[in-house]
């Protein structure tokens, strides 16, 4: 997990550096298409082509839609928030998974996991300034959608892993956001410069080796220990805005932030408590 929060948060920061010169929906097709022969590679060397096209379509359209929103609302907001006032919006996702999960999943959820939630909230408020100045600011907002975009693809991946194959969730999810996203940006096409390949090679490793090491991380751990490591990614930010922008997070900030993941560390923990409860 501490390898998918370093490698996604390189990832980042190359969209970061390349929002600042190319449309919010054209830097999630770069996304989208620079990780895409990576991906094909390792299906092959899997040999997990087989039956990729026996899947719910409906379903995976839904989640590519989601994965576009996500990404272009993410990129968008980075071009005026450092990656650590970003992240600590972002971390509400663990909330808003346990509160979707109630209506459409059918799970149950204590009046703890209910006051852990709104605490959550109440922290990204904090981040989002309440004293008036930068409050509800576009791209505080912008990284609130993609944060809600994210619970419910989480959600709908759930639903979908009970009847399709992880490579081909992987594949039509990457396949279907590229193929939408380039169509989306195609008419405000910005030629991609060639001193700008580099951050291509580092958004399209980063990426891949990122989605790799957290579906490692899932699959052998527990959920309750590895997802905590997720907030790690807080003191990438920092330390990536200060070398690269020499910018450091306020109080508001670390404040919401400290707020925000104390209420998704105890939603995870108490999510674990109530499957060991469930089997023993």
């Amino acid at each position: 997990m501490l390898t998918a929060v370093t490698m996604f948060s390189f990832m980042d920061t190359t969209m970061k550096l390349l929002s600042a010169h190319y449309p919010a929906m054209q830097v999630t097709a770069l996304r989208s298409l620079s990780s895409l022969p990576l991906l094909c590679g390792y299906i092959l060397y899997r040999r997990a082509f087989k039956g990729i096209l026996r899947v719910r379509w409906p379903m995976h359209l839904f989640r590519a839609a989601l994965g576009i929103c996500m990404l272009t609302t993410f990129a968008f907001g980075l071009r005026s928030l450092s990656l650590a006032e970003a992240y600590s919006i972002f971390f509400i996702a663990p909330a808003l998974i346990t509160a979707l999960s109630v209506w459409v999943l059918k799970e149950r959820v204590a009046a703890g996991q209910w006051v852990a939630i709104v605490v959550g909230l109440l922290g990204v408020l904090v981040v989002l300034r309440p004293e008036g100045t930068g409050f509800l600011s576009l791209g505080g907002l912008a990284i609130l959608a993609a944060a809600a975009c994210y619970a419910v693809s989480a959600i709908s991946a759930r639903i979908l892993a009970r009847s399709d194959s992880t490579e081909s969730m992987m594949f039509w999810l990457l396949t279907l956001m590229a193929t939408g996203s380039v169509a989306l940006a195609w008419n405000n096409w910005v030629p991609v410069r060639a001193e700008h390949g580099w951050i291509l090679l580092a958004l399209a490793l980063s990426g891949f080796f990122g989605q790799l090491a957290i579906t490692k991380a899932f699959s052998t751990g527990k959920a309750s220990i590895v997802a905590p490591f997720e907030y790690t990614a807080l003191a990438w930010g920092v330390a990536i805005d200060w070398l690269l922008w020499q910018a450091l997070p306020d109080g508001y900030t670390l404040l919401g932030a400290g707020i925000i993941i104390a209420s998704g560390i105890y939603l995870v923990r108490r999510e674990a408590v109530h499957v060991e409860a469930e089997h023993p």
